[in-house]
């Protein structure tokens, strides 16, 4: 969790005590940037997990793709503390809208107001113009710098589930809105939950204080069955059926890789703290029903130093299933959601599954999903900055590096990607026709000769 001090702000208030070896101690640090690289120069601290937000002023969020992540995302934001309203709503489909709206009455007794309520392509900037304190950032990945550079632009403060973008393009975009908004004292909370979640903290923090000697590599898999998927009806324009099947085009989606193996990948950033230099990838497509995607990826990643760390996915039903970040040292290797091993394979430490009867509950894990939306609002209450937006940027474009590497069939280079003016998808919108995406997916390479 990064937090810097805005100017003329309010002081911190005093930490909750959390999880340490003997004694529990708590302090606020920033968490290392993918940027700079990872080197530990001082003993590595737990940042502040408040179970809940700090009372304050009606902090009021409006929301934006009002699907189920959106709808959930307002049910999370809502019970991160007191005082928090949803107060607008924005979806290109008017049954999303009416969804997410009854969801709301039902689970949170809270009723949006015909008024704050907006449908169309359009209705992002409608959101943002009214009188949100912040922006609930939910629609298909695709959308997702245009909404954050908009969002910024209007001071909110931001929460962007993740990825933020789905080709260079938009990444490079994201990282621009990212410094105006720092400049701007505004809050961006990423939706890579994973990260606030205790196991996982405490886990990295006895890796980064040497539990497992240096890092030398990283095993990465999120094997699970086949994606949802929509068929499409005979009133539907390519436009409305690709929207909504968008988990299933890369133009929205990013891919599978992109959209949902970025959490893992995420991981691996967090701990390796450097971005790769290269990626070498191949994946294909046996069982996928419509949509352009792949099933499966596989990707090596080569760094400057030599080292290598290998990432899978796989989205086919009927298979086992296994998601696991393996971080590999000179002295043992750590599975990061919890436990770590020596070079024998032996465990020698496990998180601890609290016990019930424990009053404080040190060692429960809150919702991530929760957590995340705790923090953001204790940031904006305490006039902090959190802002971890260039940690998902960067997360991003190294899934995108392994997609396009898989795609192609060929290696690809970090320079290649920074560097690239692949941008997907149409570039206005409305219903009618898509043109240039065909529902197959990307084939590269040459047809091999037939023998003679």
């Amino acid at each position: 969790m990064k937090t810097t001090k805005k100017p003329d702000s309010v002081k911190n208030v005093g930490r909750r005590k959390f999880i340490s070896d003997a004694a529990i101690t708590v302090v606020a640090i920033s968490s290392i940037g993918i940027v700079t690289g990872c080197k530990k120069k001082e003993e590595e601290k737990l940042p502040e997990l408040l179970t809940s937000a700090p009372d304050g002023k009606i902090l009021k969020a409006g929301l934006i793709g009002c699907g189920g992540r959106g709808t959930g995302a307002a049910v999370n934001f809502l019970d991160a503390g007191p005082n928090l309203q949803i107060t607008a709503l924005g979806d290109v489909f008017q049954d999303q809208l009416d969804k997410c709206r009854a969801a709301l009455k039902k689970s949170k007794n809270v009723e949006v107001p015909d008024d704050k309520c907006f449908v169309g392509f359009d209705a992002y900037q409608k959101v943002i113009d009214t009188d949100v304190d912040l922006i609930l950032l939910c629609t298909p990945p695709h959308f997702r710098p245009a909404h954050i550079e908009a969002a910024v632009n209007a001071g909110k403060h931001i929460f962007l589930e993740k990825p933020c973008a789905v080709d260079p393009v938009g990444a490079r975009s994201v990282l621009v809105s990212v410094e105006k908004a720092k400049q701007k004292g505004l809050c961006m909370k990423s939706g890579t939950q994973l990260r606030v979640a205790k196991n996982y903290l405490e886990t990295r923090r006895r890796v980064m204080n040497g539990a497992i000697g240096e890092i030398v590599s990283a095993h990465v898999i999120r094997n699970g069955g086949a994606l949802w998927y929509v068929q499409r009806r005979p009133e539907w324009t390519d436009m409305e059926y690709m929207l909504r099947n968008w988990g299933n085009f890369c133009w929205l989606s990013g891919d599978h890789i992109v959209e949902q193996f970025i959490h893992q990948i995420d991981l691996m950033n967090w701990y390796i703290g450097k971005n790769p230099v290269r990626a070498i990838g191949w994946g294909g497509r046996h069982r996928r029903l419509n949509g352009d995607q792949y099933d499966f990826f596989s990707v090596e990643y080569i760094y400057d130093n030599g080292m290598h760390t290998h990432c899978a996915a796989r989205q086919i039903s009927g298979c086992d299933n296994l998601t696991k970040v393996l971080i590999v040292g000179t002295e043992g290797f750590a599975e990061a959601s919890g436990t770590i091993y020596n070079l024998k394979g032996e465990e020698i430490w496990k998180y601890p599954t609290p016990a019930k009867d424990d009053p404080d509950q040190t060692w429960a894990v809150k919702d991530p999903t929760v957590q995340e939306h705790i923090n953001l609002v204790t940031a904006i209450r305490r006039g902090e900055i959190l802002n971890d937006a260039e940690d998902q940027a960067y997360s991003t474009l190294v899934s995108i590096m392994g997609r396009e590497s898989a795609y192609k069939g060929k290696d690809v280079t970090w320079e290649e990607i920074m560097n690239s003016d692949l941008r997907l998808g149409p570039t206005t919108y409305e219903f009618g026709p898509v043109p240039g995406i065909p529902e197959t997916p990307p084939v590269f390479g040459i047809e091999p000769k037939p023998r003679s």
